[in-house]
């Protein structure tokens, strides 16, 4: 590296694992970081795929795939800023009969966008572990996807602009709804699969697998004009995951780092966007970095 600092522009989200290095207690001679801040944080993600408007930004992992395939010149750091288990986060309106994943097949189903990558994982996890047969069901969609080339399949509708997609859950225009951070706080709605926490946690004692949601992007040009920045910013991300005290002692590291510790997460998450036609083709995850 030169004297001077390199300046990296950086879209992150607000994490207890990035807390420290947002807040400056994790530095760098060679390094500064010129935050934005988005929220929300998938607001980040179009700018970054359509126009590189950062350095490096999170980046949800189906966007992630998609722009490879179509040649974004989008670098991934395996370093994990979002994951949780997704079980809880399909929902139907109680007021209107109860709902099984069995019952998901051939249905009116909303989500935010057909590439949201919460909605890859739960479609995934119905169809492969609980057998539900998606190719007649109905995807409500309600934001176009951030890459413009990938084609969305057939059984994907748009919403029409003034259409809201909890509105429309309980009024019965949908049978179900995908939510990710913005879960409705309504006690009518709940989860189509029973106890979702306990369906999480056998689910993880079967795969092993934590479903990650976003993970780190550097552009090609800037990795390729500064491999040893983006070294150092991988060092800085994994010092503030330190210093937050992550993973605690016992618990699941819902946020690993590394590409072998992320290996079986997005091998399963590649699987299961070639199975719903967000992705034409397998990549490898070699392929993503």
């Amino acid at each position: 590296m030169t004297d001077a600092p390199t300046t990296l522009r950086l879209a992150i989200g607000d994490y207890p694992h990035t807390l420290p290095l947002k807040r400056g207690e994790i530095s760098s001679p060679w390094l500064k970081l010129d935050f934005t801040e988005i929220k929300p944080m998938h607001k980040a993600f179009k700018p970054m795929v359509r126009e590189h408007a950062y350095d490096a930004s999170e980046m949800a992992l189906a966007i992630v795939l998609q722009a490879k395939i179509h040649n974004k010149g989008l670098k991934l750091l395996p370093a994990a800023m979002l994951g949780r288990f997704q079980h809880g986060t399909i929902l139907h309106n109680t007021e209107r009969g109860r709902l099984a994943p069995a019952d998901l097949a051939g249905r009116r189903i909303g989500v935010r966008s057909y590439s949201q990558t919460t909605g890859a994982w739960i479609r995934g996890i119905v169809e492969n572990d609980y057998g539900v047969d998606f190719s007649r069901a109905q995807w409500v969609t309600f934001e176009e996807g951030h890459v413009a080339e990938a084609k969305e399949p057939a059984g994907v509708m748009r919403a029409r602009p003034d259409q809201d997609m909890t509105k429309m859950l309980l009024a019965g225009e949908l049978d179900a709804a995908i939510y990710g951070a913005d879960m409705p706080k309504d006690e009518r709605l709940q989860s189509v699969i029973p106890d979702p926490q306990a369906a999480a946690r056998a689910w993880y004692g079967k795969h092993g697998v934590v479903p990650v949601n976003h993970m780190v992007v550097v552009t090609d040009e800037f990795a390729r004009a500064n491999p040893p920045a983006v070294a150092e910013f991988y060092r800085m991300l994994e010092a503030s995951k330190k210093a937050a005290g992550l993973p605690a002692a016992g618990e699941i590291d819902t946020v690993p780092f590394g590409k072998e510790a992320n290996r079986p997460c997005l091998e399963m998450l590649i699987s299961y966007c070639v199975q719903q036609g967000l992705i034409p083709r397998r990549l490898e995850v070699d392929e993503l970095s």
